[in-house]
């Protein structure tokens, strides 16, 4: 055997026993807009590709009278649905699944949505092949999991008006042999649903919105902050935290550099990333 012929058997050999899970990594788009690649899948997350400022700020939210979009894309819609496998919308609010988004995204490319009325909306949109994910689901052999996220507190869903604006949100669970588990809260505050997944599924990787979005004259989020980051790694002591929805829809009030500055503050940045537009972080 040549050199040349010992040094590309070497290589080969480094390839072949490279984990299964090299090549798994979370890009983060903007917002909750997410490429998850995972077990050979590409998986769309909650996709909202409207141009900066072309939407008003959600009533009623806190400010609200700035325009949305609060930054433009890092890449263009198309090349952000070139690739894609499948699209899992966790709940329909307009910065999750908007009109943008849906003038893009192939009517037949497979859609999993939370429950009937989320997939009859979607449907009704033109879209062909959407489905209901159940407690699970195997997708080309990743196996997705629901898990059931609150998008407010107890108190808030009290108001009938409010938990109607509220309506409901899941997290969604990535598993395969060989893999390390993914988790993906969604819009939810920290809930026993949300200790329940933790328990049962033991993720290696989570996901969490903690932009802390507020409505006006209410104290409380709808969706996690920094408080809720650092309980994660006191819960998860040994999983990898990413942080997002923030800096791009007019309620959230917790920025990146707000974060970065918690989390320095509480001496755990090695445990937690805050991506940029368009970053992609490795499993």
């Amino acid at each position: 055997m040549t050199f040349k012929s010992f040094l590309n058997t070497l290589f080969l050999s480094a390839v072949l026993v490279t984990p299964a899970f090299a090549a798994d990594h979370y890009q983060h788009i903007r917002n909750a807009t997410a490429k998850v690649e995972y077990g050979g899948q590409t998986f769309l997350i909650d996709p909202f590709f409207a141009p900066k400022g072309s939407m008003e700020g959600f009533k009623g939210t806190f400010n609200n009278q700035a325009c949305m979009p609060l930054v433009d894309l890092p890449m263009s819609p198309q090349d952000i649905v070139k690739g894609v496998d499948a699209v899992i919308v966790t709940h329909t609010h307009d910065d999750h699944w908007d009109k943008a988004a849906q003038q893009v995204i192939p009517k037949n490319l497979p859609i999993f949505a939370q429950h009937e009325a989320d997939a009859r909306l979607i449907r009704s949109q033109g879209f062909e092949n959407v489905r209901v994910l159940g407690e699970t689901f195997d997708f080309k052999g990743v196996q997705l999991r629901k898990t059931s996220g609150v998008h407010g507190t107890e108190a808030m869903y009290a108001n009938p008006q409010l938990a109607a604006l509220l309506g409901d949100a899941m997290g969604v669970v990535f598993q395969k042999n060989g893999h390390k588990t993914v988790y993906i809260m969604g819009d939810t505050v920290w809930t026993a649903d949300v200790n329940k997944a933790l328990n049962r599924f033991n993720p290696d990787v989570l996901v969490m919105n903690t932009g802390y979005a507020r409505i006006n004259g209410i104290a409380e989020g709808i969706i996690m902050g920094t408080p809720d980051v650092l309980k994660a790694t006191q819960v998860m002591p040994k999983a990898k935290i990413i942080t997002v929805h923030m800096d791009t829809v007019n309620h959230t009030t917790v920025s990146r550099d707000d974060m970065r500055k918690f989390l320095k503050g509480e001496n755990i940045t090695e445990r937690v990333a805050v991506p940029e537009d368009g970053e992609a972080i490795k499993f």
